[in-house]
């Protein structure tokens, strides 16, 4: 089963947009990201809606930023995404009459449960900005000026 990457997806965008261009239209992103204008625009309008970006259509348009990367935690970027499974493993999918299956099925739930909450609440500890600074520690360690994006393409 592919892994859903709009999360890393999108943190990679709102850092972009942060760090490197005040607005970058659907076309550039994808570009960037390696992917389709319209994944892109399905990934930020849920952003967008949350009041994240703005974004403008026409010459001249594109994605903005309208807050703080600080004021922007893990957590709110994945509600933005439409809250996607955490976890691809779980119990079985159709009901099944075997009690072996129900014990099994039980404690999978309870334990993805209790996985999911601290995750969550991990994500709503770490902001954006965090990860940017991430970022700009790695490449002050590597001696690499942060106009310049390696591995990147814009």
């Amino acid at each position: 089963m592919p892994r859903d990457n709009r999360m890393s997806r999108s943190l990679h965008a709102l850092i972009h947009l942060d760090r490197h261009v005040k607005r970058a239209t659907s076309e550039a992103l994808a570009k960037m990201l390696c992917t389709n204008p319209v994944v892109v625009r399905r990934m930020m309008s849920g952003l967008r809606d949350k009041g994240y970006l703005v974004s403008e259509k026409g010459h001249g348009g594109g994605w903005e930023l309208s807050t703080s990367l600080r004021d922007i935690t893990l957590f709110d970027v994945y509600q933005a995404i439409g809250s996607p499974a955490l976890f691809s493993i779980g119990p079985a999918a159709e009901p099944s009459p075997c009690l072996v299956e129900h014990a099994v099925d039980a404690r999978l739930d309870q334990a993805l449960n209790e996985a999911e909450a601290l995750l969550l609440q991990r994500f709503s500890q770490i902001t954006v900005a965090d990860i940017a600074d991430d970022y700009l520690q790695k490449m002050a360690h590597l001696g690499l000026n942060p106009e310049t994006l390696p591995g990147c393409s814009e």
